[in-house]
């Protein structure tokens, strides 16, 4: 066993079973102390999760969240559940896929209480609204960053003197956390206009608890411009994403930077096309017409004489001219059916006018590539070879009209993207002030509690270790104390010991309990130190003869 362990165990056998009982039950209740306080001022910063609740809905709550493995805690009131910081959407979730909380007479619970009896049509419409309203923003607060939510809804109503019906409408206050709160705004119009009958979203107002408005009227999702902006972005966030495919496997995610800008048509347009096939043709009808026609003609003639003028005379007339004609006429119609085809064709999406792509890539790692000799004619052709791969990647038409440039360049240390705003030292003060507190006060307990109670504790050891008896007088004080050659004996008297003062000293007590013989006192003075005692002997025995 080493030295220093042999020391450490002789010096605890020598305060003894009790002061080393005193020692470990003091040091256990400094440990107790000190364990205690870091677990209360460690432990995490509880925030609210609901309140006004029932000892029932309590209960249920505490055991499905300690089922889930969630600290909780119940407030004084006994009404109140308290959830650590940052997991009070997962447990709302988790609560609401249990059911719980049934206490809050916020959705469609207040029918429970509601009776039938004495209950009016109106008093039944304002119950569903309340309810309708309190399901919704129960709906709402599960997303997240949604802290809480607060819905109002006029439903739709139409009075007997009334021409026009009135259209339903919303609105909804949010307290939220987080900074995609115009985007959870537009989710929470469709979501509001999707649960009541009628409603539309542009009939829903969101605001937050600052008063900010977050969406209102037309929803700008639906109209051309947004629709072109969203395909544009889609189909530049496409390209560049072939281009970082391309080109990092080969120069590094953090050499080249990739810019791109698409001019998209996003025109709807409509084709209608009719097609006929003479190739492809049926008989449909046929229709034969046949006519046959014969006449003759004879005319018969008087002469013109003088005869004619005479009375009572008969003239014979003679044959005059005669035709004859014969017609036949055949006519034969036949209808076709032709083959056609209609097309009619409606493009919905987009076409890209023109492209723009510019791509800057780090020179030092062209240099690296090439070799620390590189030429600038070689690091130039190392550019129209990246080129060549981007305007391969991208698809680009040079007769579309698309342009790329490709450069190579400096890039400044330590620029990756875009820059980040950091945080300032006050934000991140504030970020952590809680845990600054509770570090700052367990390092207080531990300094009070080492300096109230290990430090006296030690003190009070220390002192313990040395004899409580009072020792006697010293060698040289009993040395002091007996007659020298030039004195003599009979001068010895209790005034000449150390420490005789006017006063009451410890050692004047001491010599009048136990006033030792002067024999006893050079027995003392042999035990203590032979040598010098026969010395002191020699001396006295020479006095008397150096005196004669």
């Amino acid at each position: 066993m080493p030295e220093q362990i042999q020391s450490i165990i002789a010096n605890l056998k020598s305060f003894g079973v009790r002061r080393l009982a005193l020692m470990g039950g003091i040091a256990a209740l400094v440990m107790a102390v000190i364990g205690i306080a870091s677990v209360y001022l460690n432990r995490p910063a509880y925030e609210t999760l609901y309140v006004g609740l029932e000892r029932s809905d309590v209960n249920q709550i505490g055991l499905v969240l300690a089922d889930a493995g969630i600290g909780f805690d119940v407030g004084s009131d006994g009404t109140s559940v308290l959830v650590p910081a940052g997991t009070t959407a997962q447990a709302r979730m988790l609560l609401a896929e249990k059911g719980l909380p049934t206490s809050a007479n916020a959705g469609y619970e207040l029918f429970d209480n509601v009776g039938s009896l004495g209950l009016t049509s109106f008093m039944q419409q304002i119950t569903r609204v309340r309810a309708l309203e309190g399901e919704i923003a129960r709906t709402i607060q599960s997303i997240s960053g949604v802290k809480a939510a607060r819905v109002h809804i006029v439903m739709s109503e139409r009075a007997n003197f009334r021409r026009d019906e009135q259209q339903p409408s919303a609105s909804v206050v949010i307290r939220y956390a987080g900074n995609d709160a115009e985007k959870s705004a537009m989710s929470i119009r469709h979501l509001v206009a999707a649960a009541v009958p009628g409603l539309s979203a542009d009939k829903v107002t969101v605001l937050d608890s600052n008063g900010n408005l977050l969406a209102a009227g037309d929803d700008p999702s639906n109209t051309s411009a947004a629709r072109t902006l969203g395909v544009e972005q889609t189909v530049e966030a496409q390209i560049g994403d072939n281009i970082r495919r391309a080109l990092t496997p080969y120069l590094g995610p953090d050499n080249f930077r990739a810019s791109v800008k698409a001019d998209v048509n996003t025109d709807t347009r409509q084709t209608e096309e009719t097609i006929f096939d003479p190739n492809s043709r049926v008989e449909r009808s046929v229709q034969s017409v046949k006519t046959n026609e014969a006449s003759n003609q004879k005319q018969a003639s008087t002469p013109t004489s003088v005869e004619q003028n005479l009375p009572e005379t008969q003239t014979t007339s003679t044959e005059g001219p005669q035709s004859t004609s014969q017609n036949d006429r055949k006519e034969e119609i036949t209808n076709y059916e032709i083959n056609s085809k209609k097309i009619a064709t409606v493009s919905n999406g987009y076409t890209v006018n023109k492209m723009s792509i510019a791509v800057v890539v780090n020179q030092d790692r062209l240099k690296t590539i090439l070799g620390k000799d590189a030429t600038p004619d070689q690091i130039a052709k190392r550019v129209a070879d990246i080129q060549k791969m981007v305007a391969s990647a991208t698809g680009f038409d040079d007769k579309r009209g698309d342009i790329i440039d490709v450069s190579a360049v400096e890039f400044i240390n330590g620029l990756d993207g875009e820059p980040i705003d950091q945080p300032g030292i006050l934000a991140s003060i504030g970020t952590y002030t809680g845990t600054l507190i509770n570090a700052g006060a367990f390092i207080v307990v531990v300094f009070l509690v080492a300096f109230f109670g290990l430090k006296p504790m030690a003190a009070a050891l220390t002192a313990s270790a040395k004899p409580a008896a009072i020792a006697g007088p010293s060698f040289d004080d009993v040395q002091r104390s007996l007659p020298t050659p030039d004195a003599p004996v009979a001068a010895i008297t209790a005034d000449t010991l150390p420490g005789a003062r006017a006063g009451a000293t410890p050692l004047d007590d001491l010599r009048q309990k136990i006033r030792p013989a002067p024999q006893e006192r050079l027995a003392r003075m042999v035990d203590l130190n032979e040598e010098r005692t026969a010395q002191i002997l020699r001396k006295w025995a020479a006095a008397p003869e150096a005196v004669g």
